[in-house]
């Protein structure tokens, strides 16, 4: 590695050519990165007293140091937004000088004949700087001859070079100001030879400026940087290319890394956390299989399952029914389902799964999670719940052991039944529910062939959200009009859409139900009956929520399965000794029988998932798994939190690592309960265990 100091109008002036290699991130710097280079030139080129301004480094290997062509191309692994940002800016900077020379060296054919382009070159060695893919004829377009605009605009490059023009513009009086800032820029010229540097290494250990690199970027970089440069052309070119291209732009700045997030989840079992999503994949990459398959399977395989998340979470199916059902699904806003979707999508891309027992698999999914967000179910375990779901599956009897996982997953994590879905549907607040459009729609369009587009139409209070409500109005309701306005007006029975809701406005029932678009009028299903209501009361309106309720079930349809299929799912029960708390003589005594009834009372409390079993050495805490085992002493309780001692925090440090000691009881932190006073902080470490084995965090 060579490492100088370099003015960066010099360095540009000096190097035949900067190359952005393919496997480098298509430029991505916005508005706020180049205002934040913009103000830093402007304030040293206005101030005397600074001499130099520092704007970090550009990275770049050369065939080796003691050989170098001085006319090869050099090829850029860091410093690549910078080098483009100033490209942009002195080309802006031309266009706006003309013939003029606000300072020496920075006229319009100087600006590009020094800094832009090679004059005396043609074709690609004709450009000072090449960028890849989309990116680079918008660029060669902005620095070369005028030329027709390509088919495809790189956003980024088009709007900063706008901006940039623009921002010049402002200061066209004072030109030389940015000469004279520009002129000041200096970097870290650090040239790498291919022979002797590592430049992987090199690459993730940079501290660079600007625009932090997503977890993709790094993967992207990870997989190619490497490779001989034909095998890393064609696999960039065959796989990688067509993933940027189908995420488009601006989706493959905001998903690819929540994408790669979910492949990791499906190939490892485990969800990596957001800001570790690189290591991760560092670590798929380097395990045996991965390994053993090569680096093209590896890519291939990421290419794979981009098409099927772009199916899912872009909106590219082809197949209508399951485009539709994808739709729905990503109205809910529950990413945490797929890693799951990904698994069953590869499956029926493979033909291992059918369209239908696809289809019907999407919509369990989807109403699996919107009945838990209308029962208020915490969603802190869905993540868990998914990225573990294909261990269940048995792929010769596929949807039937989907149906029959979700029919058995326990108390916190149920799929609600009917009962239970209708009864809180009418009691819910609707209204503010965070997907308010879709469940209208989804209701609307059920068993329709003709789609109503429901959002042309707005959701209409039937009786009238205004809290001063009119006389006619609390006639109406009756004298307990203020509890019925409180407890019924955002929920299912009151809500509906129109087209007429400014007509409506406060309107009496009887007006809005009559007139011209009024209800009796409406082609939509939801209003369906309210042409034959006569007056709208408290039991009106329980009447139509238990009507709409009762249609439901047949909207987002449970899982079914006959009890004898069910049956041959479930786990085997362990066989009993019976044990209860007389086989604990310690339980028995005064003082520790007090302790530990006070102790299992907070405990059961914690969430109704929790269990107790009376075992011979002690009494277990379960949801799924243990979490606090109870061992019973002769003056105090001892409790074996389930969790890796590293994980737990303890402010107070009364835990202990048995993690090299045997002990009974099940993980590595172990702490005693002497006294009532014990209990409360023991119970904080408890929940630490079970909010652990529940899922409690979905970004962790």
């Amino acid at each position: 590695m060579k490492a100088t100091e370099a003015g960066l109008l010099a360095f540009l002036k000096k190097s035949p050519q900067f190359v952005i290699p393919i496997y480098q991130r298509t430029y991505s710097w916005t508005e706020k990165e180049c205002r934040q280079l913009w103000d830093d030139i402007l304030r040293a080129g206005r101030d005397d007293s600074i001499s130099v301004h520092f704007i970090g480094s550009i990275v770049y290997i050369e065939a080796g140091l003691s050989q170098v062509s001085h006319q090869a191309p050099l090829l850029v692994i860091d410093g690549q937004q910078r080098l483009t940002t100033v490209t942009l800016l002195l080309a802006a900077l031309a266009e706006a000088v003309g013939d003029e020379e606000p300072l020496e060296g920075f006229s319009a054919r100087k600006l590009r004949n020094y800094y832009l382009l090679n004059p005396e070159e043609s074709g690609d060695r004709h450009y000072k700087l090449i960028l890849s893919q989309t990116d680079k004829p918008s660029l060669t377009g902005i620095v070369g001859q005028p030329q027709e605009a390509p088919a495809e605009k790189s956003i980024r490059i088009d709007q900063n070079f706008k901006l940039f023009k623009d921002l010049i513009a402002g200061k066209s009086r004072d030109l030389t100001q940015i000469c004279k800032g520009l002129a000041k820029l200096v970097v870290v010229d650090i040239a790498l030879s291919r022979d002797q540097d590592n430049p992987q290494l090199i690459f993730e250990s940079m501290n660079s400026t600007g625009r932090e690199l997503s977890q993709a970027d790094l993967i992207r970089n990870f997989i190619l940087m490497g490779l001989e440069p034909t095998l890393q052309s064609r696999l960039y070119e065959q796989y990688w290319r067509p993933m940027e291209t189908a995420f488009g732009q601006e989706a493959y700045t905001t998903h690819f890394d929540g994408f790669m997030r979910h492949y990791l989840t499906v190939k490892t079992g485990d969800i990596p956390r957001l800001d570790a999503v690189y290591e991760a994949f560092k670590g798929h990459a380097r395990s045996p299989a991965a390994a053993e398959a090569g680096i093209e399977a590896l890519v291939k395989d990421i290419r794979d399952y981009a098409r099927y998340y772009c199916a899912m979470a872009l909106s590219a199916e082809a197949d209508p029914n399951l485009k539709l059902a994808f739709h729905d699904l990503r109205e809910l806003k529950v990413d945490v389902a797929y890693p799951f979707l990904l698994e069953l999508y590869n499956d029926f891309s493979t033909g291992d799964l059918s369209r239908e027992d696809f289809l019907e698999a999407v919509r369990l999914v989807e109403a699996y999670v919107f009945r838990r967000a209308i029962c208020t179910i915490p969603t802190n375990s869905l993540n868990k719940t998914f990225a573990t779901f294909t261990k269940a599956l048995k792929k010769d009897r596929y949807l039937e052991s989907i149906k029959a996982h979700f029919l058995l997953l326990p108390s916190y994590r149920r799929f609600p039944n009917d009962e239970e879905f209708r009864r809180e549907l009418q009691l819910r607040d609707l209204y503010n529910f965070r997907s308010r459009s879709y469940w209208l729609r989804r209701f609307e369009n059920h068993g329709r062939k003709e789609r109503v587009p429901v959002d042309e139409y707005t959701i209409e209070h039937i009786m009238p959200q205004n809290e001063a409500l009119s006389a006619a109005w609390k006639e109406e309701l009756g004298p307990v009009w203020e509890r019925v306005h409180l407890d019924y007006l955002h929920t299912l029975g009151n809500l509906t859409l129109t087209g007429y809701n400014s007509e409506y406005s406060d309107r009496p029932f009887k007006e809005k139900r009559d007139m011209n678009g009024g209800f009796k009028f409406s082609p939509l299903k939801l209003n369906e009956g309210l042409g034959t209501v006569e007056v709208w009361t408290e039991e009106a309106i329980k009447t139509r929520a238990l009507k709409l309720a009762s249609l439901a079930p047949a909207v987002w349809p449970a899982a079914t399965l006959d009890e004898a299929v069910l049956s041959a799912y479930r786990a085997p029960k362990a066989e009993s000794a019976n044990y209860t708390i007389n086989d604990h003589p310690h339980l028995l005594t005064e003082a520790v029988g007090t302790l530990f009834n006070a102790f299992r009372k907070e405990v059961l409390a914690l969430d109704p998932c929790v269990t107790e079993e009376f075992l011979k050495l002690y009494v277990a805490y379960k949801a799924e798994t243990n979490f606090v085992d109870v061992v019973p002493q002769a003056k105090n309780l001892r409790l074996s939190i389930n969790m890796k001692f590293a994980d737990i925090n303890d402010p107070r440090g009364l835990c202990k690592d048995t993690s090299a000691v045997g002990r009974w009881g099940n993980g590595e932190v172990e702490v005693k309960v002497h006294s009532m006073d014990d209990i409360p902080y023991a119970i904080g470490l408890v929940r630490q265990s079970l909010e652990q084995q529940l899922g409690n965090s979905e970004d962790s």
